[in-house]
């Protein structure tokens, strides 16, 4: 059915009480309407199709499967979006307003609806995510007890893991045994930890080999596993991008700019969207300026004439686009495609 022909219905997702905001389309009648969690279902199976609007926060992808079950047409909206539409002071039907205000307007691009497939390739990523934050901390705070007592090391995992048994035997007799056993045992925690991320990281190979999209995009030099397996999950379908360059401009891979009087200035990328996705895009690009050998002719003509962390995100665009190109037309990479314009 035409979305045009559904009645809008802004939805404001909670933890247990939602709020719904609707115009009667026979009446013009504004309608403000609280439902518990448990009734949420109950109330749109029991009405006709319509077209529901929620911010993409934390549930809302679980309530767009269950909506669209039931025959409605979901749209997900940012929430820097719909938040320019709240009025006066903050409440559950001021929000839930401000989402069907924000509905309205064309121009607001959704977020793409993902399966529950999607979104586990996703949870082991937030998950392995903060176990490696969790590690990096318990490093850095294992290295600055270590250098109250004079152990100094190098940045990095390597250094430390190479001289902490010998600083421990030298601060035997310098310290209390209690305090020498509770940095040994944070040093066991770090082992712990690779463990656990590990195990995650082979969770995520056994999803990638049922996974037909991450394993194409794996083909470009630069995506291996970890960036594979998380495009493929967070763009949901390929036909949400109307192009390569959008999907880039949602990962925050193309330059901002700002403008006034008919004069464009260009900034920095824009480093908007999904922050971890883009710094695996950035970190695979890295790899491919730092250790190709054999450069094709756009990458060795942009090196030489752009600073070289500049040519990186160059780099990060074209794996993004080649990426979504990939998946959009359902082609194998090849090396030296020539790209057409749409």
């Amino acid at each position: 059915m035409d979305a045009t022909a559904l009645t809008p219905v802004g939805l404001d997702v909670a933890k247990n009480v939602f709020q719904l905001h609707w115009v009667e389309p026979a009446t013009g009648e504004v309608r403000n309407v609280r439902i518990k969690r448990a009734k949420l279902l109950e109330h749109f199976a029991n009405r006709g199709c319509c077209l529901v609007a929620m911010e993409a926060c934390g549930g809302a992808q679980y309530w767009a499967r269950e909506l669209i079950g039931l025959g409605h047409q979901v749209k997900l909206l940012p929430a820097k979006a719909v938040k320019a539409f709240v009025t006066g002071n903050k409440s559950d039907a001021i929000d839930a307003r401000a989402i069907w205000m924000a509905l309205r307007q064309g121009q607001i691009k959704p977020v793409a609806i993902k399966s529950e497939a999607q979104q586990a390739v996703l949870a082991l990523h937030r998950m392995r995510q903060q176990l490696v934050k969790v590690r990096t901390m318990q490093i850095n705070e294992l290295r600055g007890l270590l250098t109250e007592y004079g152990e100094v090391f190098a940045r990095g995992r390597a250094p430390l893991a190479r001289g902490i048994a010998a600083a421990l035997e030298r601060l035997t007799a310098r310290l209390p045994q209690v305090v020498l056993d509770t940095l040994l045992q944070q040093w066991q925690r770090v082992g712990q930890l690779d463990e656990q991320i590990g195990q995650i990281e082979r969770r995520l190979q056994s999803l990638y080999r049922q996974d037909a999209a991450a394993q194409r995009i794996a083909r470009i030099p630069g995506i291996g596993l970890l960036t594979a397996t998380a495009a493929s999950a967070a763009m949901g379908q390929a036909s949400a991008f109307r192009s390569g360059r959008e999907f880039a401009a949602w990962l925050g891979l193309v330059p901002a700019h700002t403008g006034t009087g008919g004069k464009t200035r260009m900034l920095g990328i824009s480093k908007r969207g999904d922050t971890y996705l883009r710094t695996l895009f950035i970190h695979g690009a890295r790899s491919v300026v730092t250790h190709t050998k054999h450069p094709d002719d756009w990458l060795r003509e942009l090196l030489a004439r752009r600073p070289r962390n500049v040519a990186v995100v160059a780099v990060a665009n074209k794996m993004a686009r080649t990426a979504w190109a990939l998946l959009r037309y359902e082609r194998d990479w090849q090396p030296g495609w020539p790209s057409q314009r749409a």
